[in-house]
C-alpha cells in the first residue's frame, strides 16, 4: 500500500486512516500536528530557554546545514534547500518552524516568491 500523502510504501499494518486517507506515520503526524513558523509561544520559549543557558541555543544536524547554507549564499528559496538536504517539503517545513522560533531564520516575499534568510 502507498501513502495517498507523499506516496511512500507502507509496510502492512503501519499504515493510519485519516479523513478517508491511508497515510505513512510521518504523513499521520504532519496533519495532526503540522508545523507552526508564526507561534508566540515557542518564540518566547526558546527566548527564555536561550537566556537560561547563557546564550546560544544547540541545532541539530540538518540545521546546522540550514544556517551554513544561508550564511554561504544568502536568502535562497525553499526548493534550494530541498535539494541540497535531500529531505522532505514538511522535513523542511518543521526544521524551518523550529529556527524560525529560535530567531535565527525568517521568510521574505520578493518579487511574490518566498525565500528563506538568516534572521
Amino acid at each position: 500500500m502507498r501513502c495517498e500523502r507523499c506516496g511512500e510504501e507502507i509496510a502492512s499494518g503501519e499504515e493510519r486512516e485519516h479523513l478517508g486517507r491511508m497515510l505513512c506515520e510521518d504523513c499521520y503526524m504532519d496533519v495532526l500536528s503540522p508545523a507552526r513558523t508564526c507561534d508566540p509561544w515557542a518564540v518566547h520559549s526558546a527566548k527564555s530557554l536561550s537566556r537560561e543557558r547563557g546564550g546560544d541555543l544547540e541545532v541539530n544536524e540538518i540545521q546546522a546545514e540550514i544556517l551554513r547554507i544561508l550564511r554561504e549564499r544568502g536568502p535562497v528559496e525553499p526548493a534550494l534547500l530541498l535539494e541540497k538536504l535531500r529531505i522532505k517539503p514538511p522535513d523542511l517545513e518543521r526544521e524551518i518552524a523550529a529556527l524560525r522560533h529560535m530567531e535565527k531564520v525568517r521568510g521574505e516575499l520578493r518579487e511574490g516568491k518566498r525565500y528563506l534568510r538568516l534572521w
